[in-house]
């Protein structure tokens, strides 16, 4: 069931507001999920009911994507931000050190509170901040041209391209290896989300400068890949487990970027095995 949570944050102007909306659903230990630039908490859906059966799953929107506003004036999109705004919904939340997986931006995030230690594992699918200045350059000038068809794009347009596999292909296939498995519904509404997010702009003018240099240590991590990701190839997978040498480097086959569509047991399985 979906919910919001407002708590405050330090700030150069004092405390502000934030809120967050987040989905909760099963029992055992909590697994936070963080999704990607552009995207939504429903990202996860394919594989929510799987996770569940094991673990606490919150997923949460974050600032300024899905149902979650923007963050406020005073306080920037950038990676120490929002990595302390999750730090205070998992204090809002009540909870203690959770497992945290997240893919792309969410998985940058994720391995951010592994190096602060606010976690008790991390799974990171696809992360960004492993990137060559060129490979940052072709995704930020692919997620500017996602963005900028989804803001154009009549809705009634949309939701007639979804009604088939090849349209969804077109729509998604950026993001996943098989788009015609994607619900049309679920295609409509993570359409929008790009479209509408108001967090988008300031995130990615944040993410310019962002390179994960540091191990983690102290807390478990995993590191998975899509084989067939195009938008951060999966070569970056191997300088990630060069700078963190002691992750566990997974292979994803058949799948994307955003995996969780294209192979739900796949990734399910290496989530809970991550948070083992």
């Amino acid at each position: 069931m979906s919910a919001t949570v407002t708590y405050q944050l330090p700030s150069p102007r004092g405390p502000q507001s934030v809120t967050l909306s987040y989905a909760r659903v099963g029992r055992g230990e909590p697994l936070l999920l963080l999704h990607g630039i552009g995207h939504h908490r429903q990202a996860w859906d394919p594989v929510v009911d799987i996770l569940a059966t094991e673990r606490e799953v919150i997923a949460v929107d974050l600032p300024g994507f899905g149902a979650s506003p923007a963050l406020p004036d005073g306080l920037d999109h950038d990676l120490p931000t929002v990595t302390a705004a999750l730090r205070g919904l998992c204090e809002a939340l009540e909870l203690d050190r959770p497992h945290v997986a997240g893919n792309s931006l969410g998985g940058l995030l994720a391995l951010e509170m592994g190096r602060a230690r606010l976690v008790r594992s991390v799974t990171a699918l696809s992360p960004a901040g492993f990137w060559t200045q060129a490979e940052r350059r072709y995704a930020f000038t692919v997620l500017s041209a996602m963005r900028g068809i989804a803001e154009r794009m009549p809705v009634r347009v949309v939701e007639g391209l979804a009604r088939s596999a090849v349209g969804r292909t077109v729509l998604t296939s950026t993001i996943y290896a098989r788009p015609g498995r994607r619900a049309p519904e679920a295609v409509v509404a993570e359409t929008r989300a790009l479209a509408e997010a108001t967090g988008f702009a300031r995130t990615l003018r944040a993410g310019g400068s962002v390179q994960f240099t540091e191990d983690v240590r102290g807390v478990p991590v995993t590191v998975a890949w899509g084989a067939r990701d195009r938008l951060l190839i999966p070569r970056q997978g191997v300088r990630a487990k060069q700078i963190i040498p002691r992750a566990r480097l997974v292979r994803l086959p058949g799948c994307g970027h955003v995996p969780m569509n294209d192979d739900p047991a796949l990734v399910a399985r290496v989530l809970l095995d991550g948070s083992r």
